[in-house]
């Protein structure tokens, strides 16, 4: 196969086929090279912690990370973007005419303003664990001792797929 066809292959696969996903399981996905589970994390607000405190934080994530062999961590920023939509409510004001239309469009972009704002510290972080069995233990009772030594660490944690935390 020639650099031409590899080429059109790829653009022909879905994004699960390049990612090597096989299914899709609640909380993570399954591949060729085994099983991927997702913890969700989030730390307490790191704006109201001292310098200490969040020195601290790393500290114990740092120590998780190390001890925990078959964890990866994964960082996302779960922030929404409002730029696009504060621009069209900028712009659809400037073009506006009716007084109440504009009003309406005022309120909109205030509430926009708010959630943004309410939203600001929106940090979330991803585990990724391989839960292989070992020495007898399941799958489940490995993803759940994971689970437990991160919440243990001061973090809020729980498996992707699950509501809440």
């Amino acid at each position: 196969m020639n650099r031409q066809q590899k080429k059109e292959l790829r653009q022909r696969q879905t994004s699960r086929q390049l990612m090597g996903i096989r299914q899709l399981t609640d909380p993570g996905a399954k591949t060729a090279g085994g099983e991927l589970v997702f913890f969700m994390i989030k730390p307490d607000n790191l704006s109201v912690l001292s310098g200490e405190g969040i020195r601290s934080r790393v500290k114990n994530l740092t120590d998780l990370l190390c001890g925990t062999q078959e964890v990866r961590l994964l960082a996302l920023d779960s922030r929404e973007s409002f730029r696009h939509n504060k621009d069209w409510y900028r712009q659809r004001l400037e073009d506006e005419e009716l007084p109440a239309l504009r009003e309406l469009l005022r309120q909109d972009s205030a509430h926009l303003d708010e959630i943004q704002s309410a939203t600001a510290s929106a940090r979330e972080f991803a585990f990724v664990c391989r839960p292989e069995q070992q020495n007898g233990e399941t799958a489940e009772s490995r993803l759940r001792q994971t689970e437990k030594r991160i919440r243990d660490q001061g973090f809020h944690v729980r498996l992707a797929g699950e509501v809440g935390v």
